[in-house]
């Protein structure tokens, strides 16, 4: 070959140098020296280009290209130089040639930007895509006698992107607002048909405990699914399973599957070819050792499985993953709902029955306090008056709250009806509002109202407007202190308004979202009162919707609160009904007036000095100082002639803070407090006596409605001396009182003093001989109860303490932190002081079980020590009685003599248990 011939291809990289070697007078366009001068140049201009460049010359198509085309190729290149590109691109020609004839027809050039094209360039049928431009190629003569093809593939792009339209129409499916997993796996199925270029067929499975259920499939006419197993025994899969991959899948290990054409003959791709590979992948889910399920996808057959294949099978089984958990989440959701759903409609349900059943025996109580109060013919004896007005006023707010209740309850559950009467709403209003008058001005405040006649009458239920205005009312009167209360009526062409405005504490921001929530009370507000049901404002909110109208809130903190309930005249143009009215109008708002002026019945802060005519003639308690804290004036009032019944003094205050000041003015033998109350509450008050060393030792007795263990371990756990749930027996609380008075002044009187523990150790040479077990069985009634023995070893000289305890079975629990207390100041031996424990209980468990009709309904405790010995007592007030067999734990009298020296003696007056024991253990 001559030097112009080489250097025609010099240049040209690889390709340029296979052109220089190639016997060109072998192919259609002849010798190198031959070439016209318009060849070479094209030559030239193709070899220099780094873009991917076909030049097509002659009738033959030869084909002249650079190194850039060549990797286009692939295993085509070197055999296509020279050779007809009808030849080389004989699977793709049908495509091409349309381009290519145009160009040479015409002379212009055209361009495709993502021409899809079937290349067998490794070793399959590949899918592939070009931008390609064709332009005409002239002679020296300028005729058009070959093509310029100018093309980069785009197939990375164009299936990229496809991928990502999968991906992202999955990603829309995981919202999880479908309404189960089953038809989130078929909303998936049907986006993943869509695709078919990429995912040929799919399948997924779910795992439900050791099977894999089969949710969904797609793929071709779906005639396939024969050969999907549609359960998979995970302990026992199968060998179809195992063929698909399907149980290492499951354990989270991703599995080829490549003989899918045997199992599986389905066409796929653009060009119909058999698919022939598949993936089994794990679905990934929280726990990394037990996928939520598999993924089981086909791969084309017109796609390599490279790196960025695996990558989108494995985002695919993300996508459908998340979908899944999502629908799996929303369903759990979905269930937790409707069970609350159910459950409330239960509990709704529950409230109405209850406060139907609670009207009858209202009736049989209404009804006789009713006649006794007004009956001339025998009146009451003023005492006995105040005892039944008290119980008649109660008993009318508890009706009051069962109508509340019944009303709320039927609201929830959509059973209520308003039945709607023409009224004059604004005499109505007027009137509900006159009720609140004295009540208003009692608690010094100002009662304006603004009613002005409508200018038509409106239609609406009279007895649930009573309820709107007289709650609206009663919270305004309840958290206001000073200043007024307003309430104004006014209309405009769109709807009636009413208005109840106040200068109370107002409401913080944070909580009128909540507001008209049923239940919701605003924490540590001031109020008059901390009684009430807390479905006040939600009833409001409720009646308001029923009439057809809204209530809407305005408030600030320390300014006050506009409540305004807004009708449209649409809902206030009504038909009204027809017949008698409903029975019951103005009871709400005489109820919620009572109910008021109870909150500001202040007492007068005086002592209630006993009366001496009751009460027991002999008491060591007599003169004893009562403070009662309770802000119900009812409850202040009945304990107060309870306890001044007692000869006890008592001074009754309206919550926490009074008491405090109380106490630092003139310290009570012992504090009666409520828990829930304004301003400052029972444990609060509890915590702040605790807190000072002043008061720390005084004893407090908590009272409470709040019934359940949490409550009294919460009381006790900050240092209550007794917690007694509401109602209570006055019998129990005075055997309690009496109680935690006679601790504390013990506790006072014995004041040990802190003993030598070589001294209180010291083994004496002989140890007392322990007591057979019938020693805790009763020796026989004397006329006496005898005295303790004598004390030996000076019993008594170290510490001699009493306590009485209220004859119940949580007594015991209190001695054992008496004892506990007393003993380990002392530098007991933790091995005996755990016995001495052990053998009192039973002791005390004894005095409570066995004592029957006792004179006196407590167990009274006395503890002696001397020097190496120690003595308990425990002493009830009632007769003997064995306890059934079905009763006995047949272990008392072991463990007492196990752990003491056991001696009990019984009287007509009571039993006397006594435990003696050594201070140390012999080594």
């Amino acid at each position: 070959m001559t030097r112009p011939s080489i250097d025609l291809f010099s240049g040209g990289g690889d390709t340029g140098r296979l052109m220089a070697e190639l016997d060109w007078a072998r192919t259609p366009l002849g010798p190198v020296s031959g070439w016209p001068q318009s060849l070479r140049a094209a030559v030239r201009l193709v070899l220099s280009s780094r873009y991917p460049m076909l030049l097509l010359w002659g009738d033959d198509f030869s084909q002249l290209y650079n190194d850039a085309y060549s990797t286009l190729i692939g295993d085509k290149h070197p055999a296509a130089l020279g050779n007809d590109v009808r030849v080389t691109l004989a699977e793709g020609w049908d495509v091409l040639a349309p381009l290519i004839e145009q160009a040479m027809a015409t002379g212009v050039a055209s361009w495709v930007p993502a021409l899809q094209l079937l290349l067998e360039r490794a070793g399959y049928r590949e899918e592939a895509y070009f931008s390609v431009s064709h332009a005409p190629a002239r002679d020296d003569e300028g005729r058009t006698v070959g093509v310029f093809t100018v093309c980069s593939e785009v197939t990375e792009q164009v299936v990229g992107e496809r991928r990502l339209r999968l991906l992202r129409d999955l990603s829309v499916l995981g919202d999880g607002r479908t309404v189960d997993v089953d038809a989130t796996a078929a909303r998936l199925i049907d986006t993943i048909d869509s695709h078919p270029l990429d995912v040929p067929f799919a399948a997924i499975y779910l795992r439900d405990g050791a099977v894999l259920r089969r949710l969904a499939c797609t793929g071709g006419d779906q005639g396939h699914e024969g050969a999907l197993p549609d359960t998979v025994e995970l302990a026992d899969p199968g060998p179809v399973a195992y063929a698909w991959g399907l149980p290492d899948a499951a354990e989270g290990r991703p599995t080829q599957v490549t003989d899918v054409a045997d199992r599986l003959p389905l066409p796929a791709g653009p060009w119909g070819d058999l698919v022939r590979t598949a993936l089994a992948l794990p679905l990934p889910s929280g726990d990394e050792d037990q996928p939520l399920g598999v993924l089981l996808a086909g791969i084309s057959p017109s796609r390599g499985l490279d790196e960025a294949y695996r990558s989108f099978n494995q985002l695919l089984a993300q996508q459908i993953s998340v979908a899944l958990r999502n629908a799996q989440e929303y369903e759990e959701e979905r269930r937790r709902v409707e069970a609350l759903a159910e459950l409330d409609r239960v509990k709704t349900d529950f409230f109405a029955n209850v406060s139907h059943e609670f009207r009858t025996p209202l009736t049989l109580m209404l009804g006789p306090l009713a006649d006794a109060l007004t009956d001339a013919t025998a009146p009451l004896a003023p005492v006995q008056r105040e005892r039944v007005e008290t119980a008649w006023r109660n008993a009318t707010r508890l009706l009051t709250l069962v109508n509340s209740l019944l009303t709320f309850s039927s609201l929830e559950a959509g059973r209520a009806r308003s039945d709607t009467r023409a009224v004059d709403l604004s005499a109505l209003t007027t009137e509900l509002a006159g009720v609140f008058r004295a009540a208003v001005e009692r608690a010094g405040l100002t009662l304006e109202v603004a009613c002005p006649p409508l200018p038509r009458p409106v239609t609406i239920d009279p007895v649930n407007w009573e309820r709107i205005v007289t709650n609206l009312l009663s919270n305004a009167l309840k958290y206001t202190f000073i200043g007024r209360i307003r309430v104004t009526l006014d209309t405009d062409d769109e709807e009636v308004r009413l208005t109840v405005a106040d200068t109370g504490i107002g409401i913080g921001d944070q909580d009128l979202p909540k507001l008209f929530e049923r239940f919701h009370r605003v924490r540590g507000a001031r109020s008059r009162s901390h009684e009430g049901t807390g479905i006040g404002l939600a009833l409001v909110h409720e009646l308001a919707r029923l009439e057809g109208g809204e209530v809407r809130v305005a408030s600030r903190v320390g300014v006050g609160s506009t409540f305004t309930v807004a009708l449209p005249w649409s809902a206030a143009r009504r038909t009204a009904l027809t017949g008698p009215p409903v029975d019951g109008r103005g009871d709400a708002a005489r109820a919620a007036v009572e109910e008021a002026m109870g909150w500001l019945a202040e007492p007068d802060g005086s002592v209630t000095e006993p009366d001496r005519t009751i009460g027991p003639a002999v008491d060591d308690l007599a003169g004893a100082r009562i403070l009662v804290a309770d802000d119900n004036s009812d409850m202040r009032a009945y304990l107060t002639r309870l306890l001044t019944g007692q000869g006890w003094r008592v001074r009754a205050v309206t919550d926490g803070r009074q008491a405090l000041d109380e106490i630092h003015r003139e310290r009570p033998d012992l504090v009666l407090t409520d828990v829930m109350m304004p301003m400052m509450d029972g444990f609060d008050l509890l915590r702040r006596l605790r807190a000072d060393p002043a008061t720390r030792a005084l004893p407090v007795l908590v009272l409470s409605a709040r019934a359940g263990g949490e409550a009294s371990v919460e009381g006790l756990s900050l240092g209550a001396d007794d917690y007694l749930v509401k109602p209570f027996a006055a019998t129990e609380l005075i055997a309690r009182i009496r109680a935690a008075i006679r601790r504390a002044r013990d506790r006072i009187a014995a004041n040990p003093p802190t003993v030598d523990a070589a001294s209180a150790t010291t083994r004496p040479d002989e140890a007392t001989s322990t007591a057979p077990a019938s020693a805790v069985e009763p020796v026989g009634d004397t006329s006496v109860v005898p005295a303790a023995p004598a004390d030996r070893n000076g019993l008594g000289d170290v510490l001699d303490v009493r306590w009485a305890y209220p004859s119940a079975p949580t007594s015991a629990a209190m001695m054992r932190r008496d004892v506990r207390r007393t003993l380990g100041d002392l530098d007991v031996d933790p091995d005996v002081l755990e016995d001495l424990l052990l053998a009192a209980s039973e002791a005390m468990n004894n005095a409570v079980e066995h004592a029957q009709r006792p004179s006196r309904p407590e167990v009274r405790v006395r503890v002696q020590v001397g020097v190496g010995l120690v003595r308990i007592s425990v002493r009830d007030f009632g007769t003997w009685r064995d306890r059934r067999p079905a009763m006995d734990r047949g272990r008392g009298a072991l463990l007492m003599n196990a752990y003491g020296d056991v001696r009990l003696v019984s009287t007509l007056e009571g039993t006397t248990v006594t435990i003696e024991r050594r201070l140390a253990d012999p080594a």
